[in-house]
């Protein structure tokens, strides 16, 4: 099975409903799980079995001044009329094609549907993710060559 295949079964997994398949050969061992009931993680574990640990939402810190719960609220709130551009499998995130490259989209660039806006490496193979609707760029969620999860938000698009 090759990294073309993986890749295709991870996604027909994703979009099947299923909790999970495993898929084994003589020299070849691979388990994908997918998330249920609101979980909100994937694992694709060739041949070793780990659980990988689940990202929690970190609680506010006890100093905090009180001014900051009501600013993360209203951020949360502009948030609401953006959508957001999710990455559709694990892997790590990054901004351009290659690192003597101009990055692929800013804040502020306009985007339309189809346009490649970064890459994600995932086992030696740098998949373009792109945009699925048109739009400004308000916000990069993610930074340059940090691992992203399945579904996790990357950019906030203004759609109007």
């Amino acid at each position: 099975m090759d990294i073309k295949d993986i890749q295709n079964l991870i996604k027909f997994v994703s979009k099947a409903e299923v909790s999970e398949v495993k898929y084994k050969t003589k020299d070849f061992e691979i388990t994908i799980k997918t998330p249920l009931a609101g979980s909100d993680a994937v694992y694709a574990q060739p041949a070793v079995y780990h659980t990988a640990p689940q990202a929690a939402s970190a609680p506010a810190p006890v100093a905090a001044p009180a001014a900051a719960p009501a600013e993360k609220a209203e951020a949360a709130s502009d948030d609401s009329k953006y959508v957001a551009i999710k990455s559709p499998m694990i892997g790590t995130f990054y901004r351009k094609p290659s690192p003597d490259k101009d990055v692929f989209v800013n804040v502020g660039d306009e985007v339309s549907a189809g346009k490649v806006v970064c890459v994600i490496e995932a086992m030696k193979l740098f998949n373009q993710i792109d945009s699925e609707i048109s739009g400004k760029i308000v916000k990069i969620l993610v930074d340059d060559a940090t691992p992203v999860e399945y579904d996790q938000p990357l950019f906030l698009v203004d759609p109007s």
